[in-house]
């Protein structure tokens, strides 16, 4: 082994450990979603609890594309094609996966969002073949198996106590609105992947917000319409969970998931997902309380196993 095809390793499995963490963090963000939902649910409604912190994230965001644009005075401008791009991205993407994640826990319990989410890299990866003719890798495929037998054994608590398929009409409905999310999370994802040839990530981000908070002001009109004397009920938990929403579920943790996506498949970062209900198990132990069971350490064990397979052997990375 020469030293260039040495050194060229040792890049490699930096670049993998260094997406690997990125990816951690952003699952991590996304893992405490149900709980901030929660605590919100009991001063606003649903399309309140998606939007309100969605419009503060992309108040935001502004400045941040505003010093991209100063940094590089021959951006691209977006064309009336680009807007109709990121007004797919941002109604079907963001409007939907949001609003029918936030809608849903309305209905259904949080071990159901648990179970359901780990459609998401099973969305992702379909979609990634049909719209970006990304290529489905044996590797690929055994880990997404590996992966999801994993959360299988780490979600085996809330699989006893999930009514995922119960003759409730309202958990049904819970259950569908919840799916609809997670559908429209793998779209957007994917979808955003294809623009990267012409934009940059915080532009994509942004494009796609400004169109999904104007797709959505007349859901707060007429369908919910919203008041502001409603936030004066919020009390200081409520508080945290929309700040918590706002600047790190929406903001930063989609920052970094672009980040990685623009260097790597966006199938191969979507098997990371299956790392949300392990950081919920480990949420619930050092913050609630709750014991951890064998099945539990198994599955994460497994889970951890499988996605840092796919990020360092994978050759789409």
């Amino acid at each position: 082994m020469t030293a260039s095809s040495s050194m060229e390793g040792l890049f490699g499995r930096t670049k993998a450990i260094w997406f690997f963490f990125l990816l951690a963090l952003a699952n991590l963000m996304w893992a405490g979603q149900g709980t901030a939902v929660k605590f919100l649910n009991h001063n606003l409604g649903p399309i309140a609890i998606t939007f309100l912190p969605f419009y503060v994230t992309t108040l935001l965001l502004l400045p941040l594309l505003y010093i991209e644009h100063m940094k590089n005075p021959r951006y691209v401008r977006p064309t009336k094609r680009d807007w109709v791009m990121f007004c797919w991205a941002g109604v079907l993407g963001q409007v939907a996966a949001q609003l029918g994640v936030t809608w849903g826990l309305n209905y259904a319990p949080a071990s159901n969002f648990a179970i359901l989410n780990l459609m998401i890299p099973v969305f992702t990866a379909f979609l990634a073949v049909i719209l970006l003719r990304d290529r489905m890798t044996p590797l690929l495929i055994v880990c997404l198996i590996i992966g999801l037998g994993g959360v299988f054994l780490l979600s085996t608590n809330d699989l006893k106590n999930a009514n995922l398929f119960t003759a409730n009409n309202i958990i049904l409905k819970g259950n569908v609105l919840i799916l609809v999310g997670c559908l429209g999370s793998a779209f957007y994802n994917v979808y955003c992947k294809g623009l990267f040839a012409r934009f940059k990530e915080i532009e994509i981000l942004i494009y796609s917000y400004i169109t999904a908070s104007l797709c959505s002001i007349p859901l707060l009109i007429w369908v919910e319409p919203f008041h502001l004397s409603t936030l004066t009920s919020i009390d200081m938990r409520g508080w945290l969970a929309f700040a918590f929403l706002a600047i790190f579920m929406y903001g930063v943790s989609m920052l970094l998931f672009f980040y990685v996506i623009h260097h790597i498949s966006v199938t191969v970062a979507s098997v990371s997902m299956y790392l949300i209900p392990l950081f919920g198990v480990l949420m619930a132990y050092f913050f609630l309380h709750e014991r951890m069971g064998l099945f539990s350490i198994m599955g994460g064990i497994v889970v951890l196993v499988a996605t840092i397979i796919i990020m360092k052997y994978d050759s789409a990375t």
